[in-house]
C-alpha cells in the first residue's frame, strides 16, 4: 500500500512539473538553458531581465544551418506578428514560382493603322505589374513611337491596368497609411519617382522662402500635373520651429502643406502616395510624347486594350534577381504586394491578393511549412493579423538553401553595419561593432508594438546559424531593435 502511495506521489509530481512547464510556455531548449552556459544562458537572461520586454512576447528560434537542428527556442512555436519579416516568405515563393530571370512588361499598343505620320486610332499603355517604371522609361517608350515616324495620334491615350484586379489596398491597411509611401496603391500600371522604386508615389521637397512670411518653395519629382499642391506653410525666422506637415486629401490628388520652416534651414523631403497610380503613369507617358513632338488629339482615360490592338513597343523591367535588392534591402511593401498578385496571375490566372496568397501558401508547403499553422493576410507584413512562429521562419530559411536561386535570396538581405545603402539596407546603421559588422544578413521588421529580425549569422567558431526574433506587444518598438542586436551579438560570439 505504501509502495503504491509513493508511486502515485511520484507520478503526481511528474505531472505537476510537466504541466508547469507547459503553462510557463517553456520549451526543452529553454529549460536546458538554465543548466547550460554560453549562448543559451545569455539569451535567456536577456529575455527574462530586459525591462522593455515586461508584458511583451518574445519568440526566438535558432537553428544550425548545416543540420537544421533547433539549438535554442523561446516561445518558438507561438504565432506572432512578423511585420516585414513576412517578406522572407514572399521573396522565397516569388523566386520559386516566377524564377530569377522573370521580368515585368509594359506595352504600348494601338487599335488603329498608321497613315503617313498619323496614327488613326487610340494609343494604349498596358501595364503588367512593373513597379520599377521610371520617368526615363516613359521617355524611351515615346522615343520608340517617334522613331516609327508617328507625330500625331488621332485618338485617345488610354491606360490599361486590367492585368490585376481593381483592389488597390491589402485588406488590413490602415486608412491613415494610404498617403504614405509604404501604403501606396497596388496597380498593374504605375510609376516610381526614383531608383528606390516606391511605385505610385511622388517626392515633394519643401525649401524655405527667401524671407520671413513667404510661402516655402515646393518642388515635385517627377514633374506632373496629376497632383495639385495647396501650400499653406510659412517661412519663419532662422530660430523658429521647423514643423512641416504634408498630407494628401483622401480620395483626391490634392496635397496639403502646412506648418512652418525656418530661414536657411535644410529642406523637408517626403514621398507621397498618389490616388489611382494608373492615371499618374499615363500622365508621364503623355508628357514624354509631347517632348518627342507627338500630338494627341484625344483625351486621356482608362480602359481595356482591345484584342485586335497591335503592339508598337514594349519596356522590359530588370530581372527578379535584381529587383530583389531594392525590395528586400529597403523593405519595399509595394514590391511585396505586386509579387503576390503576380504569382496569382501566373499560376491561377487572376492577379489578386486571394489567389496570390493561395499560391504563397502552396509554395510554403513545399518548403515544409504547414500553411494551416499560420495566418497570412498580405505579402509585405503591414497587416497586424499576419501570424507565424519563429520556428517556422527558421525552418523556411533552412529549407531553401538548396534552391538554385538561394544566392540571389541571400544577396538581397540587409548586411549589418554595411554603409552602402544597397548593401546594408535597413541594417546599415545597426550592429557596426567589429564582432557583428558584416556577419549578420537578416530581414528587419517594424510595426507599431512589433519588431523583428530574422536571417543568418556567421559565428566566431566558423559556424553559420539561422535565427528568428519576433517581438510583439512592445510599448516602444524601437527598443526592440536593441534587443535584437544584442541577441545577434550573442549568436555571433558563440
Amino acid at each position: 500500500m505504501k509502495k503504491n502511495m509513493k508511486l502515485c506521489l511520484c507520478i503526481a509530481m511528474i505531472l505537476i512539473l510537466t504541466l508547469s512547464s507547459h503553462i510557463r510556455g517553456e520549451e526543452p531548449a529553454v529549460l536546458a538553458a538554465e543548466e547550460k552556459g554560453g549562448m543559451h544562458h545569455e539569451i535567456e537572461r536577456l529575455l527574462k531581465h530586459d525591462p522593455n520586454l515586461k508584458g511583451a512576447l518574445a519568440g526566438v528560434s535558432v537553428r544550425s544551418l548545416s543540420t537544421g537542428e533547433i539549438l535554442y527556442g523561446h516561445m518558438g512555436d507561438v504565432r506572432l506578428r512578423p511585420a516585414s519579416n513576412m517578406k522572407l516568405l514572399t521573396a522565397a515563393a516569388a523566386l520559386n514560382v516566377l524564377g530569377e530571370d522573370y521580368s515585368f512588361q509594359t506595352e504600348v499598343l494601338s487599335d488603329g493603322q498608321q497613315r503617313g505620320k498619323t496614327l488613326m486610332g487610340s494609343l494604349y499603355l498596358k501595364g503588367k505589374g512593373d513597379p520599377t517604371l521610371l520617368p526615363t522609361d516613359f521617355d524611351q517608350l515615346a522615343e520608340s513611337i517617334r522613331k516609327k515616324g508617328i507625330t500625331t495620334i488621332r485618338g485617345y491615350l488610354i491606360g490599361d491596368d486590367s492585368w490585376y484586379d481593381d483592389v488597390r489596398y491589402s485588406q488590413d491597411l490602415s486608412w491613415s497609411d494610404e498617403d504614405a509611401y509604404y501604403g501606396a496603391q497596388v496597380s498593374a500600371l504605375t510609376a516610381s519617382p526614383n531608383e528606390d522604386y516606391d511605385a505610385g508615389t511622388v517626392i515633394l521637397e519643401v525649401n524655405p522662402g527667401s524671407k520671413t512670411g513667404e510661402k516655402p518653395k515646393v518642388a515635385i519629382t517627377p514633374k506632373t500635373n496629376y497632383v495639385k499642391i495647396k501650400n499653406h506653410a510659412e517661412t519663419v525666422p532662422a530660430d523658429g520651429k521647423k514643423d512641416i506637415e504634408v498630407k494628401r486629401n483622401h480620395g483626391t490628388n490634392t496635397i496639403q502643406i502646412k506648418g512652418t520652416i525656418p530661414l536657411e534651414t535644410s529642406k523637408v523631403r517626403q514621398w507621397v502616395a498618389v490616388w489611382e497610380p494608373s492615371r499618374y503613369a499615363l500622365d508621364l507617358l503623355k508628357q514624354a510624347l509631347h517632348r518627342q513632338g507627338i500630338k494627341i488629339l484625344g483625351k486621356e482615360k482608362t480602359g481595356q486594350t482591345p484584342a485586335k490592338a497591335q503592339r508598337l513597343t514594349v519596356h522590359q523591367s530588370m530581372p527578379l534577381s535584381e529587383l530583389m535588392i531594392p525590395f528586400m534591402k529597403l523593405s519595399n511593401n509595394g514590391h511585396a504586394e505586386t509579387l503576390v498578385k503576380e504569382m496569382g496571375k501566373t499560376i491561377k490566372k487572376e492577379g489578386s491578393w486571394d489567389k496570390g496568397l493561395d499560391v504563397l501558401k502552396t509554395e510554403l508547403d513545399t518548403f515544409g511549412i504547414d500553411p494551416d499553422g499560420l495566418l497570412l493576410r498580405d505579402g509585405s507584413g503591414i497587416s497586424h493579423i499576419n501570424f507565424i512562429t519563429a520556428h517556422q521562419i527558421t525552418k523556411l530559411l533552412y529549407s531553401i538553401q538548396d534552391e538554385k536561386w538561394f544566392s540571389s535570396y541571400v544577396r538581397s538581405l540587409p548586411v549589418a553595419g554595411a554603409s552602402d545603402r544597397m548593401v546594408g539596407g535597413t541594417l546599415r546603421n545597426r550592429m557596426k561593432n567589429p564582432p557583428v559588422k558584416g556577419k549578420v544578413r537578416a530581414k528587419t521588421g517594424s510595426l507599431s508594438t512589433v519588431s523583428s529580425l530574422s536571417g543568418y549569422v556567421d559565428t566566431t567558431s566558423g559556424e553559420t546559424l539561422i535565427f528568428s526574433i519576433l517581438l510583439n506587444q512592445l510599448l516602444d518598438d524601437e527598443k526592440g531593435k536593441d534587443i535584437e542586436d544584442r541577441i545577434a551579438e550573442i549568436l555571433a560570439a558563440s
